[in-house]
């Protein structure tokens, strides 16, 4: 008889204790559901993302407000707590450096009032350069995305609405926040210091040459496997105009002609595109002689992807040449990431060559 009151008592512990399981559990779902969501930022800056079209589905010249085109996508708001404004509304094209100066100063004041993470909607035409520049700008603690589109509401198909709810998703990582600015784009999660646009009109038109992506979003999952390593440098423009700086590639057969009026057109700094891994015509080297001793003037490849050598060539035009007569190497930056970082620079005040190198090294 004992041995049975001790088995009863022993079944109504067991019970009890699996109905305190099923409370606790019950306790935490309730705390799970009534989690509040991480409180994200939206940012309009306008493009194909958010441009209204007319009946026979052509963007029109302005873009829906970031609150418009938040309500436009369907079950955002169970992925975050969104908080939408706009910036600008324009086309991508129209977006000048000034005006991403602007907006890393926007982002800097959301962070600082409560923003878990901020994505950015814009037109994919400048897409990589905004997100590059934003990149040495910020010094932010949260994650930064930029995100578009390649097909305007008025297509069949749209990719806008999932590059959205994929940028949120990523944003509402806190552990991204390292690895500086991001581009989601087609499911795909890029850097901004190795993102390009790789075509003109295929949803999957961006691309991260010689290293590819360092993750995607499947789903509500954000998987990022591959995380480059910490930015090293951050650049803060001083007050007062922003600088100048040229863009020219070699072509061939090319002659100097605009080269050699580069120097006096005001322009405080130079980036050539050159050929291969870093050469020039001979033709071209007076003119650049003459450029190095007004401005700083960095060569990059045309190529868009690798690094430039150093030391394998000898000869007249060669990277090792450009080197001895002052131009500074981009590295592995295509020739439009190198203007930005050059431009960053100078508009921090930074002009000495030695400087400049380092900086242009530390970026790797």
């Amino acid at each position: 008889m004992r041995s049975c009151r001790t088995s009863s008592a022993g079944s109504r512990s067991r019970r009890l204790r699996d109905t305190r399981s099923i409370a606790s559990s019950a306790r935490d779902r309730r705390a799970q559901v009534s989690a509040p969501l991480p409180r994200i930022a939206v940012v309009a800056l306008g493009g194909t993302i958010g441009a209204p079209v007319d009946a026979s589905g052509s963007n029109s010249a302005l873009a829906i407000d970031g609150r418009t085109l938040v309500a436009s996508i369907p079950g955002l708001d169970g992925v975050a707590d969104i908080e939408p404004s706009t910036f600008r509304s324009v086309m991508s094209a129209d977006i000048g450096v000034g005006d991403v100066v602007d907006l890393a100063a926007r982002i800097s004041e959301l962070a600082a009032h409560g923003a878990d993470g901020v994505v950015i909607t814009q037109g994919t035409d400048t897409l990589e350069e905004v997100a590059y520049l934003l990149d040495l700008l910020l010094q932010v603690e949260i994650p930064v995305v930029v995100t578009g589109a390649m097909r305007n509401p008025g297509r069949p198909v749209v990719d806008g609405p999932a590059n959205v709810i994929d940028a949120v998703r990523t944003a509402t990582r806190p552990e991204l926040a390292s690895l500086g600015v991001l581009v989601v784009m087609a499911g795909e999660i890029h850097s901004a210091r190795t993102v390009r646009k790789l075509h003109t009109s295929a949803l999957a038109a961006f691309g991260s040459p010689g290293t590819g992506p360092i993750g995607w979003v499947v789903e509500d999952r954000v998987r990022v496997p591959l995380q480059p390593a910490r930015r090293r440098i951050t650049l803060s423009p001083a007050p007062g105009a922003l600088p100048r700086v040229a863009l020219h590639r070699l072509a061939l057969g090319d002659d100097t002609a605009v080269l050699e009026l580069i120097p006096s057109l005001g322009y405080d700094g130079l980036v050539i595109e050159t050929y291969g891994a870093g050469h020039v015509g001979s033709r071209a080297l007076d003119a650049l002689s003459r450029a190095v001793d007004a401005m700083p003037v960095v060569f990059a490849s045309r190529t868009g992807s690798g690094e430039l050598y150093r030391a394998t060539g000898g000869y007249p035009g060669s990277e090792k040449d450009l080197a001895d007569r002052g131009l500074i190497s981009a590295v592995d930056l295509d020739g439009l990431k190198a203007r930005l970082l050059l431009l960053a620079l100078l508009a921090a005040g930074v002009h000495d060559r030695a400087a400049m190198t380092a900086a242009f090294e530390a970026h790797l």
